[in-house]
């Protein structure tokens, strides 16, 4: 009995793992940069309910726009490329076909052998050959704006949510530490899972995320207690 290969390969990931990743790793910095600022300007229990709400429905659909309207952009641009293919293939095939084969003997194979596959390949799929030998375009690759948009405005929340939660936990006084230690911990288990999941260094994933938040959190924090208002 014949058993069939199967190799899971992690690229086909990158498109929703980069706007997921982004938009926790942004729900969780900026809220809880925003809200250590404001504790650290002694502001009140309802400021800081009122400032988490706001900067988490802002910054889901501050992100899900902004996830939507640069891969649209991607995908336009991809689409163009596409179009420019289709029309040289019907004006002159014969130079795409060189121009094929001249991408594989790049590639290391010898002209003959590139000259057939070229034929070959051009006789099975000629556009599809080109997008994906000559535009470097695939299908794990493709452009997904609504599926980017989504997943990012979905994990700006859950990882906003977070911090706004911490700082409902404790007392006042000791809220801006909390918040900040409590969501640093977030962030490296966000950096770790993230690194994980693309098959990278588990602690290189948590530390720098780790780095950056606690340099965001400490200037916020640093300019909440310079004003002294919330802000």
């Amino acid at each position: 009995m014949r058993r069939h290969h199967y190799e899971r390969h992690r690229s086909g990931r990158s498109g929703w793992l980069r706007a997921a990743v982004l938009g926790a790793n942004d729900g969780i910095l900026s809220t809880s940069g925003l809200l250590v600022g404001i504790a650290a300007a002694e502001a009140s229990r309802g400021q800081l309910w009122i400032a988490g709400i706001a900067g988490l429905v802002a910054g889901a659909m501050s992100m899900a726009a902004g996830e939507y309207v640069s891969v649209s952009s991607q995908a336009d641009a991809e689409h163009a490329d596409l179009e420019r293919e289709r029309r040289e293939l019907d004006t002159d095939i014969e130079a795409e076909r060189k121009e094929l084969a001249g991408i594989y003997v790049r590639r290391g194979l010898e002209p003959a052998l590139a000259a057939e596959v070229a034929v070959q390949l051009m006789q099975h799929d000629a556009l599809g050959a080109h997008a994906r030998d000559e535009l470097g375009l695939t299908p794990a690759s493709k452009p997904r704006p609504i599926q980017a948009a989504v997943a990012s405005a979905a994990s700006f929340a859950a990882g906003a949510a977070l911090p706004i939660a911490a700082s409902m936990a404790v007392p006042l006084p000791w809220a801006a530490k909390f918040i900040a230690g409590i969501s640093l911990v977030f962030l490296a288990l966000l950096g770790a899972v993230a690194a994980r999941a693309g098959g990278a260094s588990i602690w290189k994933g948590a530390t720098r995320v780790t780095f950056w938040g606690a340099a965001a959190m400490a200037i916020t924090a640093a300019v909440g207690s310079l004003f002294g208002t919330a802000v």
